[in-house]
């Protein structure tokens, strides 16, 4: 039976790792994730009391949802959320999902150029990379990729590259190396801002919930 007395909250999520470790924190809290771990075509999921719904998009999509209200409350990678920068209350760092956006390149290639005056950078974050180096005063040509980033350097297409590492063991297979650190990744849950409004309770209640077992988890 739904519970009446509380209004539906909706999560946007992305299917994986993020969505998973999500429904691993939800269920600690007493929410049914066993649909929405199972979806099969499904793109939109409720838990059996319906008090949580549960929309799958794709990673990038998370911040669009969220921000004009379709979603409550996401969750989304720190770099996901920079490049969208969408105007959305970021308001627990869940603590998975750890890694580090850099600057990566060969070893001395922070300030050089590879044959050409421009300093060019492949990224699939045209906007983190746009801020990133105006702060620094620099001007850049960005070479968007969406894939084998690495390549960029390797194959003489840039100078480069700003992107997530994890290990770094791709970067050390191209003779790359990180150059420069941009920022700490981790997965974030972020509220839409009228939603914290209208909702205020129960969003408050999911925030207090997911951030007491985001302690624990960290205790272990």
């Amino acid at each position: 039976m739904r519970e009446m007395e509380k209004p539906t909250v909706t999560f946007a999520l992305s299917k994986g790792r993020l969505a998973e470790q999500t429904f691993d924190l939800l269920e600690r809290m007493g929410v049914d994730c066993t649909d929405a771990r199972n979806p099969g075509r499904r793109l939109v999921l409720e838990d059996k009391a319906g008090a949580v719904r549960f929309i799958l998009v794709k990673p990038s999509d998370v911040p669009t949802y969220v921000d004009h209200g379709v979603a409550d409350l996401g969750v989304v990678g720190k770099d996901t959320l920079m490049e969208a920068g969408r105007p959305l209350y970021e308001v627990l760092d869940l603590g998975f999902g750890r890694c580090r956006l850099c600057i990566a390149g060969y070893p001395g290639q922070v300030n050089a150029t590879v044959g050409h005056a421009t300093f060019r950078v492949a990224t699939k974050y045209p906007n983190i990379a746009r801020s990133y180096y105006a702060a620094k005063g620099r001007a850049i040509e960005i070479i968007e990729l969406h894939g084998s980033v690495e390549l960029g350097p390797v194959i003489g297409l840039s100078d480069v590259i700003l992107d997530i590492v994890e290990s770094g063991s791709t970067l050390r297979a191209n003779g790359l190396t990180v150059l420069e650190d941009v920022c700490d990744v981790s997965a974030r849950l972020v509220c839409n801002r009228v939603s914290l409004k209208t909702k205020r309770d129960r969003i408050r209640e999911l925030i207090d919930g997911l951030e007491r077992q985001v302690s624990l988890a960290a205790q272990t």
